[in-house]
């Protein structure tokens, strides 16, 4: 499989980790756009948010979960972002589903 965020769970392409477990990986973004950017993805190959089903749903839970402990560990009590992107047209450029968790700065909506 030709996946960079496969390749990274791998261990073949490294990442600055901020958690590891047997369902999720957290890595730190290498083009930040808040002072805490952080990605979230499942160490399971789910292609996007339109293909999470019965079968691979417990891995997604399991990111918001840990999404929600780096919060707290980051102190993101004011507020924080979590965004994934689906398909193309939605700015989907690494075709393994994944989550933004951005905080520490205010956010406007909508986005850009």
């Amino acid at each position: 499989m030709d996946c960079v965020f496969c390749k990274i769970i791998a261990g073949e392409i490294p990442a600055k980790k901020a958690y590891e477990d047997d369902k999720v990986l957290a890595f730190y973004d290498l083009d930040p756009q808040a002072p805490t950017h952080i990605l979230v993805i499942p160490k399971k190959h789910i292609e996007s948010a339109a293909k999470i089903d019965f079968e691979n749903s417990a891995y997604v839970a399991r990111c918001f979960e840990v999404i929600a402990k780096l919060a707290e560990e980051k102190k993101l009590d004011k507020g924080f972002r979590v965004v994934t992107n689906c398909g193309d047209s939605a700015g989907q450029s690494i075709k393994h589903i994944h989550f933004h968790l951005l905080g520490g700065r205010d956010f406007t909506w909508p986005p850009g």
